[in-house]
């Protein structure tokens, strides 16, 4: 399946190690993930390169080739959730994940979007299983 993984770039690279670790268990299962070097520590070396314009029309149109987007959301993100956002508006089933220890915008945990799950995870092999029954679900 082609997934677009989304992950706080600008916003805070806290959780980067999970951010790798979710990617590396998606290509691991045979997914193609076109934004996997966004969860990479060269990111916002890679993305300085680049002008908004670029990125954005990059990123828009790897949502709309995708499959589906999954989402971490535990480190807030313009970014993410406007791709959150746009993801939705086409019809694209979204998975969001977060660490149960952080607080997420309402407008994720509120929105009722039949295409939208959320779900909080205590640690990263049950963030791995949230992703599994979401993908095997589609």
């Amino acid at each position: 399946m082609n997934i677009y993984f989304a992950c706080s770039i600008t916003g805070g690279r806290e959780l980067e190690a999970v951010y790798q670790q979710m990617v590396a268990a998606l290509e691991a299962e045979g997914h193609i993930i076109p934004t996997s070097h966004l969860a990479q520590a060269e990111a916002m070396h890679g993305e300085r390169a680049l002008s908004p314009q670029d990125v954005y029309e990059r990123d828009v149109n790897w949502i709309r080739a995708c499959d589906a987007l999954i989402a971490e959301v535990s480190v807030p993100s313009h970014g993410v959730g406007y791709e959150i956002g746009f993801a939705l508006n086409i019809g694209k089933p979204v998975l969001c994940l977060y660490s149960e220890e952080r607080r997420v915008s309402k407008m994720i945990t509120g929105n009722t979007d039949p295409t939208l799950t959320v779900r909080s995870y205590t640690t990263l092999d049950e963030a791995l299983q949230l992703m599994r029954n979401f993908l095997n679900g589609i």
